[in-house]
């Protein structure tokens, strides 16, 4: 393996991590009012479903994001996200389901809603190489089912975890920004201030904003 290939399969493991800390608490909602012998089975079918479905939807994302100016449209989806990464207000609004069926219904359904950012990152960060989406999805995906509790609980002793995925996802939209079709020209006319200014900016600008709005909030929080 080249050093390249290292590189994009550890983007992508740390972004997964970073982005599905909710998915425990996804499962463990919509498990929890079923017999505990079919607690385990809904687990199993249900991650195994998200799993295979955002497997389809990356090779999806990354057929799609060959179309001009989608990339672009990626990169700033992506900066959102970043940015309320380090708010750290998103909620959580699920049933619990007494069937099987419906345990299992609810955690393909929510992890599809909530996987949305995983799936433009992966796709972003690994292009046309179906063997990194692979690999890294084949590796993080079930380090997060089994061990995302555990995992919650580092980023919520070492936030530093959570800031330098945030600053990631922002190099990694500033790359797809400027790897589309649509500013390849400019890109090739300004060179490396372009092609890696561009994405080391956004990565510092997004934990800046990212950073400044949660003060806000903490703030406003306090008064309240």
């Amino acid at each position: 393996m080249d050093g390249e290939f290292i590189i994009g399969l550890l983007k992508i493991i740390l972004i997964n991590i970073v982005l599905s800390g909710d998915n425990a608490v996804v499962i463990a909602l919509a498990c929890r009012k079923l017999p505990r012998e079919q607690q385990k089975k809904a687990v199993f079918w249900g991650s195994f479903g998200a799993i295979v479905l955002r497997v389809v939807l990356t090779f999806v994302a990354v057929e799609l994001l060959q179309i001009p100016f989608l990339k672009i449209v990626g990169g700033l989806l992506l900066v959102w996200i970043a940015v309320n990464l380090l708010r750290g207000d998103e909620e959580t609004d699920l049933r619990a389901s007494s069937t099987l069926f419906g345990a299992i219904r609810t955690i393909i359904l929510a992890d599809f809603i909530m996987s949305l950012d995983n799936v433009v990152a992966v796709a972003g960060i690994a292009g046309n190489n179906l063997l990194l989406i692979i690999v890294g999805l084949a590796i993080s995906i079930p380090l997060i089912i089994w061990g995302s509790q555990l995992l919650m609980k580092l980023m919520d002793r070492m936030p530093i975890i959570v800031v330098l995925g945030a600053a990631l996802l922002g190099y990694t939209a500033g790359e797809m920004i400027v790897g589309d079709d649509i500013l390849k020209e400019w890109v090739e006319e300004i060179g490396v201030i372009a092609e890696k200014g561009i994405p080391v900016l956004l990565a510092v600008v997004v934990v800046i904003i990212g950073e400044f709005l949660n003060y806000l909030s903490k703030k406003k929080a306090k008064e309240a």
